[in-house]
């Protein structure tokens, strides 16, 4: 299997043996796929995350639930990801959002790594336009029950429960995205973010690791990750992968789940409970 997040020049080497695919998405609703077009890694194909990396939201799931694995397998094959492709995925912010498809195929056993500072480290002259490959053929593969957490999950006190969130979401300070702001009681907060330097690349990996003990992370640790719907906290999982220190699991429905449930308690402040 593929590394989690692979650099430019191992991209330079295995060029013709990858799919590049853009995954650029923004929260305050600018378009990935017009910022594609405007300028993208060459032979890249954009993989929108709305359409094809998430099922339909509701308040009973959250914004970005995880596609039906027949759903997911259709769109992959659409977009021209067959079963024996690698994929490397990148956006504009160092992975937290091109994280999100990573995860989820390598969730199902398929290679695939993030770019490791996205397209903002390419230094080539872009392509602008649109790519697409033919049709491929993507078998559906149930999500590994081992790989998902749920709900009631991140309610055991013994599991460590990370928030990828930015500081100012987990305390609980003014949220126009969800109902009720604050946090899962003693989930600690790691901020997705924070994984990267000034460049938008990953920290080296002694820091990652000293990121993560310092909220409570060992070696074996049963971790589960989330964020404000199931995307950015993939993020931290696959830090937690190319470190060395396990997978752990997501929990899909994230905040955008938990906080419609007027039954969960919730937590503020920069404290986990």
């Amino acid at each position: 299997m593929i590394a989690p997040v692979i650099d430019l020049f191992w991209l330079e080497q295995h060029r013709a043996e990858v799919v590049l695919a853009d995954v650029r998405w923004y929260l305050d609703g600018r378009s990935g796929q017009a910022a594609y077009e405007q300028g993208h890694i060459p032979g890249a194909i954009f993989v929108d995350l709305e359409h094809w990396l998430s099922g339909p939201g509701s308040s009973f799931k959250g914004r970005h639930p995880l596609p039906d694995p027949a759903d997911f397998a259709r769109a992959m094959s659409e977009l021209g990801i067959g079963d024996d492709c690698t994929v490397v995925a990148y956006d504009d912010v160092g992975g937290v959002i091109a994280a999100r498809l990573v995860w989820m195929l390598r969730a199902v056993g398929k290679p695939a790594a993030l770019l490791d500072g996205g397209i903002r480290i390419y230094n080539q002259p872009l392509e602008s336009g649109t790519v697409s490959r033919p049709r491929a053929n993507f078998s559906p593969i149930e999500w590994p029950a081992n790989q998902i957490a749920d709900i009631d999950d991140v309610a055991d006190p013994t599991k460590i429960v990370l928030d990828a969130r930015n500081a100012d979401r987990y305390r609980g300070e003014e949220d126009h995205v969800d109902p009720r702001m604050g946090h899962i009681p003693g989930a600690r907060n790691l901020p997705c973010r924070e994984n990267l330097t000034a460049e938008g690349t990953f920290l080296p990996a002694d820091t990652l690791r000293r990121r993560f003990r310092a909220v409570g992370v060992s070696d074996g640790a049963a971790v589960i990750s989330y964020c404000g719907s199931g995307v950015t906290a993939c993020h931290n999982l696959l830090a937690l992968e190319l470190v060395g220190l396990g997978g752990g699991r997501l929990f899909p429905g994230s905040w955008s789940q938990y906080s419609q449930d007027a039954s969960r308690a919730i937590s503020t402040g920069s404290s986990p409970d």
